[in-house]
């Protein structure tokens, strides 16, 4: 007879290969039900801490310290990420015809930190992991500060919210949770230990409803012009993983490092976009975020299988991530 826990950890397992799938599946569940899922507009918030808690639980002190070990490679991928994102997504949207708040949505998506999935993908990749969850870390405390400035730079300062509600929101659903985290792990780390396995449920549950409902919410939308927006949210994927390679090499960082920082640029944080977007705008504001979360998840998915085939001669011993 098979335990509880045992079908429980399988079932993690399954739901941690099959992302990219099962955010599909909820976009298409928010297109086919979208009275039944926008309700849950209003929970995007609390989803979205939830999950950063977890990735809080992941996390611990030392990751942070590594960029005193490492300061030109954090430091390179942390400029990639500020730059490259939020001036892609406003050239993008620009040069698509996107404005109003399907513009304000592209350069929330494109000012957010890394995604909260790509430390996975970079080890699939067989990429630079301890540097991906560096970046990912000091980015993600970054933010409160970055995202705020970008937005209200590139979106117009005629956006009907401030530098400090913008602020005050990140602090709340990203670093509040993701520190409570941190410390949770650092006073009961045997708990911690024993839910690890587990927390892909979490997350992978929260992102799938999440889209749901904001595509739930903005069908309409997706009916009329869903295909200038997915590629917009598709040009604008491949233009960071892209140009992320190619800072990473051209300031001469090992073949691991590129595909970190690659993966780290090209994989936003789409869940607080669309979090953000749903709370100081409209849900139409939601929309980029909610498509690239279910893009980047698939093109993430299929760069790690080309590049697993291709290891990087200079790869080093890694371990497995432990989200």
């Amino acid at each position: 007879m098979v335990q509880p826990r045992s079908a429980l950890r399988r079932l993690a397992d399954v739901v941690g290969r099959w992302f990219a799938l099962l955010v599909i599946l909820g976009g298409v569940v928010g297109l086919v039900l979208p009275g039944q899922v926008a309700v849950l507009t209003g929970a995007i918030p609390v989803l979205l801490g939830v999950i950063m808690f977890g990735m809080g639980l992941t996390l611990r002190a030392v990751d942070f310290t590594r960029v005193l070990r490492r300061p030109w490679a954090v430091l390179v991928g942390l400029a990639a990420q500020f730059v490259i994102m939020p001036l892609t997504a406003w050239g993008v949207a620009s040069a698509l015809g996107l404005t109003g708040l399907l513009l304000v949505g592209m350069v929330l998506v494109g000012s957010a930190p890394g995604g909260t999935a790509s430390n996975v993908i970079v080890y699939l990749a067989r990429g630079d992991v301890a540097l991906s969850v560096t970046l990912t870390s000091v980015a993600t405390v970054l933010a409160p500060v970055l995202t705020p400035l970008l937005v209200l730079w590139l979106a117009g300062s005629a956006l009907p919210v401030s530098f400090w509600a913008l602020f005050e929101s990140i602090v709340q659903i990203v670093l509040v949770p993701v520190v409570a985290g941190v410390v949770v792990r650092a006073f009961a780390g045997r708990l911690v230990e024993r839910v690890l396995p587990y927390l892909p449920l979490v997350s992978v549950t929260g992102i799938v409803v999440v889209v749901a409902a904001v595509v739930g919410a903005n069908s309409a939308v997706m009916a009329s012009s869903g295909a200038l927006l997915v590629l917009a949210v598709v040009l604008h994927n491949g233009v960071g993983l892209a140009l992320g390679y190619g800072v990473a090499r051209l300031v001469r960082l090992d073949e691991t490092a590129r595909r970190a920082v690659s993966i780290e640029v090209g994989m936003q944080n789409s869940g607080l976009a669309a979090s953000l977007a749903t709370a100081h705008f409209a849900p139409l504001a939601a929309l980029p975020g909610a498509l690239f979360s279910v893009w980047h998840n698939v093109s993430g998915s299929a760069l790690a299988t080309y590049w697993a085939r291709r290891p990087a001669r200079t790869a080093p011993a890694v371990p497995a991530p432990e989200r």
